[in-house]
């Protein structure tokens, strides 16, 4: 965690206004992947501006849909890696959850905190870590990992490049409001960079 309290503090579910209520209420469906009924800290924050939260998650459930090209385990190494790249601890923490529900193992974890050239990666898988390395530290993919990722297909490709975007978003806003954990989180120790 970057902040041991939030700078912008989760509203209040009891004192929402109309806007806020409304902008809010996809969150408390029992089935929603993200919240799985409750509303997290993450969305109680955002929705001080709710008409940009609003704009948010319907990128955000793009995705995190069956639209998005990547299936899901493969989507959450892209996004754990991404938050691992940012130190976004509040990220790591929920994406390990939903990487699981994904088929993503514990040692899985492990070896997208090592990076690309940890062992036991497939060819693709190592590309899709490497490439979200390379969005990371120059915000482009080298020609040999977009090569190397030639099986994901153009559209494939696009929802990689759209994925690791969307979470460098994320966590830098998760990183500068101080958004912290939800209670039963386990922090990563590995990502306790609190100021």
């Amino acid at each position: 965690m970057r902040l041991k309290r939030p700078r912008i503090e989760p509203v209040d579910l009891d004192r929402l206004d109309e806007t806020q209520a409304e902008a809010l209420a996809p969150f408390t469906k029992p089935d929603n992947l993200v919240g799985g009924g409750k509303v997290l800290n993450i969305f109680r924050t955002l929705v001080h501006a709710p008409k940009a939260l609003r704009a948010f998650l319907g990128w955000g459930d793009y995705i995190l849909s069956r639209r998005n090209a990547l299936p899901a385990r493969e989507r959450e190494m892209v996004i754990l890696r991404t938050g691992w790249n940012c130190g976004s601890g509040y990220e790591f923490a929920q994406h390990r959850r939903i990487g699981k529900l994904c088929g993503l193992s514990d040692e899985d974890i492990v070896r997208i905190k090592t990076g690309p050239d940890a062992e036991g990666w497939s060819p693709l898988e190592a590309a899709m870590l490497r490439a979200a390395d390379e969005l990371h530290a120059d915000q482009f993919v080298s020609q040999a990992s977009w090569d190397a990722l030639a099986d994901l297909g153009d559209k494939g490709r696009m929802d990689l490049v759209f994925t690791v975007g969307q979470y460098t978003q994320v966590s830098m806003m998760l990183n500068s409001f101080g958004i912290q954990l939800e209670d039963g989180d386990e922090p990563d120790p590995d990502l306790d960079l609190t100021n």
